[in-house]
């Protein structure tokens, strides 16, 4: 008995890829494929005390991304920058800039289609209306102060 154990142990040792990670292929039922590990060559991290970080990263296959934010937004939330890049399977290399604060996450890119006029009209009539809301609040808040029920 001991030793049909010794031979599954050693059949499975023998088995298992020596470079990279196995992972079940549903087609092949039972069968492994050998994945490729792509090395990261890069990967400073810097993490302040106040809340503002960075990183820069660098894998293998030549993607790249870098990123640094602060608590400056408003109510101390993180207003971030960065960029990415990679190669898209065509050979192209891709290219994406961003900011991401209170307006939302905020992408540029060669590869980025051109806003259609509707959807530019409907962001800046969604920005009069949130200064309208923002102008009505902080006059309904004047207002309560100003006319308080006597005590």
């Amino acid at each position: 008995m001991k030793f049909a154990i010794l031979v599954a142990l050693t059949a499975v040792a023998a088995a298992a890829p020596q470079n990279g990670y196995s992972l079940p292929d549903p087609s092949t039922r039972g069968v492994l494929e050998v994945v490729e590990v792509v090395p990261i060559l890069r990967d400073d991290r810097v993490q302040e005390d106040d809340g503002r970080y960075s990183f820069d990263i660098e894998t293998g296959d030549d993607i790249t991304a870098s990123e640094s934010g602060s608590p400056d937004g408003p109510e101390g939330a993180i207003v971030a920058s960065g960029k990415y890049s990679y190669t898209a399977p065509d050979g192209t290399l891709i290219e994406v800039k961003y900011v991401a604060n209170e307006n939302g996450f905020q992408p540029s890119s060669d590869i980025l289609p051109e806003l259609p006029q509707f959807v530019k009209d409907q962001i800046a009539k969604a920005a009069e209306e949130d200064a309208l809301a923002a102008a009505t609040a902080a006059r309904d808040a004047e207002l309560s102060t100003l006319y308080q029920r006597p005590q």
